[in-house]
Order: structure tokens, then sequence, then C-alpha cells
């Protein structure tokens, strides 16, 4: 009867209590063994939590690789049925791999199509989420605080002879508020540096914002005049949120300055379009888009747009309809990237976002901005699980405190939900543990 007891109190402390061990127990936090309960694994502890996530473990044709690995499928190994195989690609968990599927030839047929989108819009304006509902998968970090994405991220959708790559960009900032707050000088030069090579930009636009959506910022309109050969379309995102559908009239007046696809907009046109949300409003044929003056300084929007679209990012349904419009816009042209590849990000900037997506969303105010992130452990476990330990360093106790949150729920909660999208992306168990120590 000891042994059983033993465990109760271990379980009961795991979960209820703070595990200190040491001298080190007021700068750093360690976790207790890991306790099975059915088939979950969870290390829980103020500082440092360990969570394991079912789901397909890593064993496949190839010991070292993810189940169904793009990489048993470059080198030729038995696959099972494509019919039972899921439609989105996993993200490997192995940067070996991940680089030799970005470098490897793509496996495109021959009469391929490609098209390279930019993402362009003010900070939090939904692009991340939009990026992710159109890849299928999570890979993007998300929160409702700015500068989320620090600096240009890459996605691939494949579907049968197209292909459309996802530049998801940084919310365009300019350079004296870079300066300002001391922000990465990526937030200003990535957004210019993916128009260089676009073939379709997507200006998103935030209607949920009574403080920003009535017109485009400068530094969008900006973008837009320098490269305005290249085709644009506007997306208004998060329709669901206004009470009065009608607004949605008004905000395409404005930014649009009245004129889609050439032609001047009119309301009833426009009414067609605020009736069928998640379709783009139909259009007669494209004058020159260069007919327009784009010199006007004071200008609030862009009469150049091709096409409108009034979205949910939440909604499955309407980000669909825009995605099979992307796919239709795939021009004749080689595939840049093999049809396993999902994102350009290694799993370990994946892991890294991923957490800092929850540090932003749970921490108030400069926390999150102020905490270092150190992968210390990155391998496959006895059971083909992925595991992995990351060390949080904050700059003060009160910081710690915050973080690991009271009796160590917080850092649990961000542990466990880590977790879930990890096995997600990757397909595959993931046992995480953070541990949070003050900086040195």
């Amino acid at each position: 009867m000891a042994a059983p007891r033993q465990h109760c109190a271990r379980l009961v402390r795991s979960v209820l209590g703070a595990w200190q061990r040491g001298p080190r127990a007021g700068r750093e936090w360690e976790a207790p063994p890991g306790l099975f309960l059915g088939n979950q694994v969870r290390c829980v502890s103020c500082g440092v939590v360990g969570a394991a996530f079912s789901g397909p473990l890593l064993a496949s044709a190839s010991s070292r690789y993810g189940q169904y690995s793009a990489l048993d499928r470059i080198l030729g190994f038995p696959q099972p049925d494509s019919s039972l195989a899921p439609s989105v690609p996993a993200v490997s968990v192995h940067r070996d791999e991940q680089n030799l599927l970005l470098v490897h030839t793509p496996d495109m047929p021959e009469n391929s199509r490609v098209l390279r989108v930019v993402l362009l819009g003010a900070p939090n304006a939904g692009k991340s989420t939009l990026s992710n509902q159109l890849l299928g998968r999570k890979v993007f970090p998300v929160s409702k605080k700015v500068h989320t994405t620090r600096c240009q991220a890459l996605g691939v959708i494949t579907e049968k002879e197209a292909q459309v790559i996802l530049l998801d960009t940084p919310g365009i900032i300019s350079p004296v508020k870079q300066k300002r707050h001391h922000l990465e000088l990526s937030l200003v030069e990535d957004p210019w540096k993916s128009m260089e090579s676009a073939d379709l930009v997507v200006v998103l636009v935030d209607v949920s914002d009574k403080w920003t959506r009535s017109q485009l910022s400068p530094q969008v309109l900006q973008c837009l005049t320098r490269f305005s050969q290249v085709p644009s379309i506007l997306v208004l995102n998060k329709v669901d949120c206004l009470k009065q559908k009608s607004v949605l009239l008004e905000l395409t007046a404005a930014l649009t300055e009245g004129v889609v696809n050439g032609k001047k907009l009119s309301i009833k046109q426009a009414l067609h379009s605020h009736s069928r949300l998640g379709t783009h409003c139909p259009n007669p044929a494209a004058k020159d888009p260069n007919t327009y003056s784009v010199r006007n300084p004071q200008r609030i929007g862009w009469p150049n747009f091709q096409e409108i679209f009034m979205l949910s990012a939440l909604n499955n349904k309407d980000v669909n309809t825009l995605k099979q419009y992307l796919l239709a816009q795939a021009q004749p042209g080689p595939w840049e990237f093999h049809s396993g590849v999902l994102t350009s990000q290694t799993p370990e900037e994946i892991c890294a976002n991923k957490i800092r997506e929850k540090l932003l969303e749970y921490l108030p105010e400069e926390v999150p901005y102020n905490v270092q992130q150190k992968t210390v452990i990155w391998e496959e476990g006895p059971s083909g699980e992925l595991v992995i330990q990351q060390n949080l360093l904050v700059p003060k106790e009160s910081h710690m405190r915050i973080l690991i949150g009271q009796k160590g729920l917080l850092i649990s909660q961000i542990a466990q939900e880590v977790g879930r999208d990890l096995m997600d992306i990757f397909l595959c168990d993931v046992r995480i543990r953070l541990s949070v120590k003050l900086l040195k």
C-alpha cells in the first residue's frame, strides 16, 4: 500500500503544489518526474512544465523521420494509401529533413502553375490568422498584441497542379516607430523585400478596429504605389464583428476610392457584395490600373484593387472562397517547392514562435517582450515522441512570478497549449518542458 500512497502524494503535489529544489529554488524552478495519467504524461510544477499529447508516433518507413514522411516518399519507401493520408502535409520535426525538402526538386506535374502572394496590412490586422487558415495548420504565431510576427515567414499551399506561396509579412510600420520602440529592422524592411517578387498583393484591413479601418495606412499606400504594377486585392477581415453591416459599404467606398477593377463601384454593386459575405465582388473587365493617379499624398484608399473579399478569418467557408480564388490566379510556371513543404520555418523556429505566441497572449504589458527563449533539448524520446525543453529567461523576479502563475497554473497552461498546437503541426506525440529562470 505504501507505493500507491506515495504515487498519489506525488500526483497531488504535482498538480496543486510547487516543487522547489535545492539552493537555486529562488532563481530557477525544476520539474518533478513525469506522472502517467492514462495516455498523457504531465509534469506540473511552478516554472517547469512537461506535457505529452497522444498522436501518431515518429516511427515510419524510416525510423528517424515522421509518419507519412515526405523524405520517405523521396527515398522511395512504401507509403500508405494516399486516400487515408492527410491532405495538408505535416512539418518534419527534424531540421535536416525540412532542409532537404526545401532544396529538393519539386514533384510538379507538366501543367504546373504558381503564384507568389504577399499579405500586407497594419499590425494586428489578422494576416497570420488568415495565413494559418489558408494553409490548414497553425504554423504562424498569432496573438492580440502587435508585432507578433517579427520577420517574413513563408507558407506553401499545393493543390493539384497549382502552388500558392504565401509571404506572411510583419505589420508595416514606419522607420520612426521602429527606432522609437527599438524594434527589429525586419519589421520595416521585410514587407518591401517581399513585394519585389510578388505576383499578387493581398491587403488586409481589420474592419472591427474603428480607429484604423476607414483608411489604408500610409505605409501600405506607399508600398502599393511603388509597386503599382503588381495586381492587388482588398480583404475586409473580421466582418463578423460588425453589428451594422452597412458600415461595409462606407468602408468599401473609402478604401477603394469608389473604383474596383477599373470601374466605378456603384452602391447597388456594393450591396450585392455585402449580402454575399465570403465571396468577392464580381467586376467587369479591368482597365489599365495605372490610369488612376497615385501621387495624391492625402489619399486614404487605393483605386487599383482587382477584387474585394469580405470575410472572417475564423470562418472556414469564407476563407476557402479566397483560397480557391488564389489557386485560380496561379499562372503557368514551375513550382518553387516540393509538395511536402508547408512552411520554410525550421521546426525549432515554429516551436519558439508558438511559445512566444502564448507569452504574448497571457502576460501583461511589457513582460512578454522581455522574455528570452533558449531551446536546450530537442530529441526523440524512447517511445518515438518529440521531447523539447526550453528555458524562459526573465530579467526580474516579479516577471518570474507572473510567468509561473499561482501554483504554477499559468506556465502549465502555456505548456499544454503549445504541446497541442505542435502535435497538430508535426503530427506526432510531443512532450514539452518549460523552465523559468532568472536572467543573470
